[in-house]
């Protein structure tokens, strides 16, 4: 029965295993906060790749779901109730607003080209920002405020569990989702939006679907990512936000889900690893520029993302092995 297991199934069961085995092998806390922030942003990519890598559609303003999630949280756990009844309840409210902004921004910009839509996306993430400056009886501005969380999730050994059990649970419904009749749509206007549309289909509507599913999601991550810090400010509105989702799935490779969290895995440790150099010399501080050329060399030597790169390698064995059995047939019947 082993036999009929892949060996790279055999891999992503042995690290689940090691993932879930840590938290009682491992005393380190500052290694179980940098892998809660990569299930959490592994979340954040994969909503994103959604967009980017099975629609077709770049975003300048993802971040703007993620603040609305990580808002509603926080404003709800800090003026209403922060038991886990509450929590449950900030989560959906988190996603709901999320939904009908991002079906009135996708209904309003996805008609246009892609390059103006991603331009309008980053006006309305702005307005956002100003707006979370601006009101500052609720959000408290630049300067943000702390909240109490659910008594259960102080235990960071259960929020880990908690956020991993997230993490693989968004990881299956979007293969599902992305496997589905309305994914292959997705892929398809991807594709030629043209010869989709001459086909039946309306473009648009798939489209808003595809940035609705997208936009919930981000909520839900910005809901997890501000229970980590048990504080928001506006930061959470910033662009860099939705650039780091974007530098993710390229990383890991648009358009593969895996590939979204080894992405997040690689820009939090790499970020977390240039951060600490710094305490051996002060070049070191600058570990953006450092971030910056690794990113560059990943995209020369790895085009495709590590896991687009990974599967191109095997589709290119495979059709030479295919090659050298049909050469080999040949040859016998020649013979």
């Amino acid at each position: 029965m082993i036999k009929n297991v892949s060996k790279y199934k055999i891999i992503t069961y042995l690290i689940i295993a090691y993932l879930i085995a840590l938290p009682f092998v491992s005393d380190s806390r500052s290694t179980l906060l940098l892998l809660t922030q990569v299930f959490i942003f592994a979340i954040f990519a994969m909503s994103y790749d959604l967009l980017l890598g099975y629609t077709g559609i770049v975003s300048f303003g993802h971040a703007m779901f993620f603040g609305i999630g990580a808002y509603t949280t926080g404003v709800y756990m800090k003026d209403i109730s922060s038991s886990l009844g509450s929590y449950f309840i900030s989560v959906a409210l988190g996603m709901l607003f999320a939904a009908i902004v991002s079906f009135l921004v996708g209904i309003l910009s996805l008609r246009l080209k892609s390059h103006f839509y991603a331009m309008l996306t980053l006006a309305f993430a702005g307005l956002f920002l100003v707006l979370a400056e601006k009101w500052r009886t609720v959000t408290r501005g630049n300067d943000g405020f702390t909240f109490n969380v659910p008594e259960v999730m102080y235990d960071r050994v259960v929020f880990y569990f908690i956020v991993f059990a997230a993490m693989i649970g968004v990881y299956l419904l979007l293969k599902r989702f992305t496997s589905s009749p309305l994914g292959h749509v997705l892929q398809a206007t991807r594709e030629n939006e043209q010869r989709t549309e001459s086909l039946g289909y309306n473009v648009l509507t798939y489209r808003v679907i595809s940035s609705v599913v997208a936009g919930m999601l981000a909520a839900f991550s910005g809901s997890l990512y501000v229970i980590t810090l048990r504080f928001v400010n506006t930061s959470v509105f910033a662009t860099e936000v939705t650039l780091n989702a974007l530098l993710m799935t390229i990383i890991g490779g648009v358009g593969t889900l895996v590939g979204a969290i080894i992405g997040a895995g690689l820009f939090e440790f790499a970020h977390h690893w240039l951060s600490d150099l710094a305490k051996v010399h002060w070049i070191f501080e600058r570990w953006i520029i450092l971030f910056g050329t690794l990113y560059i060399l990943i995209v020369m030597f790895l085009p495709y993302g590590v896991v687009g790169t990974f599967r191109k390698w095997r589709f290119d064995r495979s059709v030479k092995k295919q090659v050298k059995l049909i050469e080999k047939v040949n040859d016998n019947k020649s013979v």
